[in-house]
């Protein structure tokens, strides 16, 4: 920019800028700021992008992989929880029955509410997957203390392991590892 350019004072020194500066308090003598009209002051940088979209296709999602009824499960009649992935051999069921596989993590659901229960074995499935965990036990109980002494998250659990793709098997627990209050969990090898 040359010296003495009109284009602001960067080159200006001394008294042409003193000149530049009295002309334009004298040009703005006698004015007044705008009045407030309430106006928003939008901050200069707008967030980030929410995708709507995909966060209710995550809920929706979550809400079916968690619904109560699952009608095209392969589950063995009778009271015992037993499910095996279509395509995989008997063996992997006889083994998970056998206890060949050290159960890694538990979760507890004694005396929890339909909903509550839905969100907690959600969430420990999840992370244990996210962990790389093998095989886990899901204490369900046995309805003793429920209205009719009726297991109620039996089948519930039942049906919710039964949604996830992530869970290879599943079948009640020894009697040394809660029997019919429990479920022992097989799922897909994660990455660590």
């Amino acid at each position: 920019m040359a010296k003495g350019s009109r284009r602001g004072t960067p080159g200006r020194t001394g008294r042409a800028a003193d000149d530049d500066r009295k002309a334009f308090l004298e040009a703005i003598a006698g004015t007044a700021p705008l009045p407030d009209h309430g106006r928003v002051e939008h901050s200069r940088t707008p967030p980030g992008p929410i995708p709507q979209q995909t966060l209710r296709d995550e809920q929706q999602a979550l809400r079916d992989s968690l619904s109560d009824h699952y009608p095209d499960a392969e589950l063995e009649s009778g009271e015992a929880l037993v499910f095996l992935r279509p395509g995989l051999p008997g063996q992997v069921l006889k083994k998970l029955r056998r206890g060949h596989w050290v159960i890694q993590d538990e979760l507890d659901l004694h005396g929890l509410n339909r909903e509550t229960a839905r969100a907690q074995l959600a969430a420990f499935l999840n992370e244990t997957v996210k962990h790389g965990l093998r095989c886990v036990r899901v204490i369900h109980g046995k309805g003793m203390g429920s209205k009719y002494r009726e297991p109620v998250l039996k089948n519930l659990v039942r049906n919710w392991l039964a949604q996830r793709d992530d869970v290879l098997a599943f079948c009640q627990a020894r009697p040394a590892d809660g029997g019919g209050g429990a479920v022992v969990v097989l799922l897909k090898g994660g990455k660590q």
